[in-house]
């Protein structure tokens, strides 16, 4: 399940003891909205084991600020309540499935 990531939520997410992907995205991104469906499908596909979220720079500003979020697409894996990794750009379904994968 795709949530919404904000800066009101995004505390909370992260001390749930889960690993935690937040994608930070625009509507206005092209590259943000070829990747929806990925992200979405991988949040289907890891729905129980991770949190997956979409954190809207438009909407948001703590949030993107405390992680100097510059460009977008730009992905954030947490475990463990600590930044891991990092993907900024588009990428295949594959490749994105990897660094979900690492999270386990």
């Amino acid at each position: 399940m795709l949530l919404e990531i904000t800066d009101s939520n995004f505390e909370e997410l992260l001390e749930s003891g889960k690993p935690m992907v937040v994608d930070f995205w625009a509507q206005w991104c092209g590259p943000c909205k070829m990747m929806l469906p990925i992200v979405g499908e991988l949040a289907d596909e890891y729905d129980g084991k991770i949190i997956v979220g979409k954190c809207d720079v438009d909407e948001c500003d703590d949030v993107p600020a405390e992680f100097g979020i510059m460009n977008i697409p730009t992905m954030l894996f947490f475990k463990d309540g600590k930044l891991v990794n990092k993907h900024v750009g588009a990428c295949a379904k594959d490749e994105l499935q990897k660094l979900f994968d690492a999270l386990l």
